[in-house]
């Protein structure tokens, strides 16, 4: 039988999401965890696969993995929670055809990238249309070998909140930083240092090429995949103990916040 998971993850102390033998990653501890309880024991043999890949210090809330598992009922996902770390949590799991590849079955992927600070929202929403649809963003990427630079954007929606700028996309795939590279440009058009005319050039990588610095890792979230015909079972029980453990964290990085101002406040000239 085969399994499909939904794993929510912090990724501030991971080197990734992907295994690595010497370093600790989100994958290791999910590989870990599952052999641990005997549910897959050789990844490769269960033929596990992952949605994607996110890097060092990005977040997700709706990664998926699927592998294959003799006893598909023997575990539920707060079983799997007990044995990961206290930023990993399994929170929903549903049975999926024999052929699912969560990687390859998706139709589209949705990531959420926060800024600090504000910006001007005519400018962000007049980009954000530019950006939309079907473009080349070689330009907004970093470019794997024999991977197609094409992609379709089928949202791309901007708005501020209290001190942040907060930028949600959705789109059929993405191509390595592309995310926070359009990120580092929808930040240079939202201050004014670059302007549309700009950005639609950067759209032509054929005719006009220019190198972008990625956003910080730490602004970014793996939203959600979407799939044909998969009907998740979500656990409410995990979903409560993973809503107490941030709440409790959400607590303490508040302070550090408020802490952190007072300290940089006492600081001006």
């Amino acid at each position: 039988m085969r399994i499909a998971l939904q794993v929510a993850y912090i990724g501030t102390d991971y080197h990734g999401f992907r295994f690595h033998p010497d370093v600790r990653t989100i994958e290791g501890e999910l590989f870990r965890a599952l052999a641990e309880l005997n549910i897959i024991n050789n990844p490769h043999e269960a033929n596990y696969i992952a949605a994607g890949a996110t890097d060092k210090g990005v977040h997700a809330l709706g990664q998926v993995i699927a592998f294959d598992t003799a006893d598909p009922d023997a575990f539920t996902a707060r079983a799997i929670n007990t044995r990961l770390p206290p930023t990993i949590w399994v929170w929903a799991r549903a049975h999926v055809p024999s052929d699912f590849d969560p990687h390859s079955s998706a139709l589209s992927r949705e990531y959420r990238y926060i800024m600090c600070g504000k910006y001007s929202i005519s400018l962000l929403r007049n980009a954000s249309r530019l950006l939309k649809g079907v473009h080349d963003f070689a330009n907004f990427a970093t470019l794997e070998k024999e991977k197609s630079s094409i992609c379709r954007i089928e949202k791309i929606e901007m708005r501020v909140e209290r001190e942040f700028t907060i930028m949600d996309i959705r789109a059929d795939h993405f191509i390595r930083h592309m995310v926070r590279k359009i990120a580092t440009a929808m930040k240079m058009t939202g201050c004014g240092a670059k302007d549309l005319s700009w950005l639609e050039q950067m759209l032509n990588p054929a005719e006009f090429t220019e190198g972008l610095e990625p956003a910080p890792a730490y602004g970014l979230i793996f939203k959600n995949v979407e799939y044909e015909n998969i009907i998740w079972d979500e656990d409410a029980y995990a979903k409560k103990t993973v809503r107490q453990s941030l709440e409790e964290q959400f607590r303490w990085h508040g302070v550090m916040a408020e802490m952190l101002r007072e300290l940089k406040e006492s600081m001006i000239i």
